[in-house]
């Protein structure tokens, strides 16, 4: 499987701090594209942040079945998984703290017309929008530069949220590359 990007703290002009017996999580995300060509993102308002869907992947599912289930969940659409792009790495030194996500494409087969997001999300001003890839890059882009942080981060910089957006304007950069 292909390693799509790996985002450090020395993406952020921090120094980088070795893991040692890291927590570890696992996740799946990635592009979700309606028949029209426009894909989705999750724009939490509150803190500027463009994102695409996706999130951690629960006891005793596979990747491919989070991913369907988050978009089911942020997005409001069942979807048909076209490929697996690969994965992603987010090693965060600052918490000891390391993300591998694996990052799907996926058709929408159904539109449901409604999301189902966590109170987390509401209270950072979560919604839905569809663009085009290339503007979904330039809002995810963007977005890393107004980054706020959220009153659920302990950090009073958008650490954690930083290491997202970067994460996800370098899959899209990729899918786009690929693509292209």
């Amino acid at each position: 499987m292909n390693c799509i990007a790996v985002v450090t703290d020395e993406d952020f002009g921090l120094e980088r701090k070795e893991l040692n017996n890291p927590i570890v999580r696992y996740g799946a995300r990635g592009i979700v594209l309606r028949e029209d060509g426009k894909m989705a993102v999750f724009y939490k308002e509150k803190i500027t942040e463009y994102k695409l869907p996706g999130g951690g992947i629960e006891k005793g599912e596979t990747p491919a079945e989070a991913f369907k289930r988050e978009v089911l969940e942020e997005v409001g659409c069942e979807v048909e998984i076209l490929e697996e792009l690969g994965f992603t790495e987010e090693r965060k030194g600052q918490t000891n703290f390391m993300q591998t996500s694996y990052i799907f494409v996926g058709k929408v087969v159904k539109d449901l017309g409604h999301i189902d997001v966590t109170e987390k999300e509401k209270a950072e001003g979560a919604k839905l929008v569809w663009v085009y890839p290339q503007e979904a890059l330039d809002l995810i882009a963007g977005s890393l530069a107004q980054l706020k942080a959220s009153s659920f981060d302990k950090f009073e910089n958008p650490y954690t949220t930083g290491f997202m957006v970067v994460r996800d304007k370098r899959i899209l950069q990729y899918y786009l590359k690929k693509n292209n």
